[in-house]
């Protein structure tokens, strides 16, 4: 990587720690070009040419955390044997990512970020497919053997982190639920409602 691209990268990712901290702080009220460029110090200019427009940082920001909670996923599918222990492992592993990694968390499930990757979910999807193909073959892998229901992959995907996203949502938002009692008990029902 030359030099060059070497600043961009750094200049793009100060962009966005910076507006992760300034949502984290003030919510996305707080998430302005003026803010970001007055925390990070980078010019509009630079800003508009990374990521052509305050909605491209948040669906970057959002994207960059997106990475990390598939990258957690997926590692946490390679510790286990047996379609249980994986829904399991899949419970456990993103709602330990949302405990220890609230803010962006929040900003991941929050509206501004539904809407922004809403409106370039085909361009994300396919943009995340490395990261998606080793959930994608584990679960086909476990309904070719019979453990898990025989519906479309994308249902089943569903059933297994749909329940989950909404009580880390909740949890985000109200904080009225306990992760760590969820953790024990979602992941068996979750289980029940997907086994064969």
């Amino acid at each position: 990587m030359s030099p060059k691209q070497q600043r961009g990268e750094a200049t793009a990712a100060q962009v966005l720690d910076c507006a992760l901290d300034l949502y984290v702080a003030q919510g996305e009220a707080g998430l302005t070009l003026s803010a970001i460029t007055s925390a990070s110090g980078v010019s509009a200019g630079s800003i508009y040419h990374h990521f052509g427009s305050l909605q491209g940082v948040v669906l970057a920001l959002a994207q960059s955390w997106l990475v990390r909670l598939l990258d957690e996923l997926g590692g946490a599918l390679e510790q286990v044997d047996g379609a249980r222990d994986g829904v399991h492992a899949l419970v456990r592993a993103y709602l330990r990512f949302v405990q220890l990694n609230p803010g962006a968390a929040r900003l991941m499930h929050s509206v501004a970020a539904d809407r922004e990757t809403g409106a370039h979910a085909q361009q994300i999807r396919g943009a995340q497919e490395a990261r998606l193909a080793p959930l994608l073959a584990w679960l086909h892998t476990h309904q070719a053997s019979g453990e898990l229901v025989g519906l479309p992959l994308p249902v089943l995907e569903s059933l297994i982190m749909g329940p989950v996203t909404a009580i880390a949502r909740r949890w985000l938002s109200i904080g009225d639920v306990d992760l760590a009692e969820a953790e024990r008990t979602m992941a068996e029902h979750i289980w029940r409602s997907v086994s064969r």
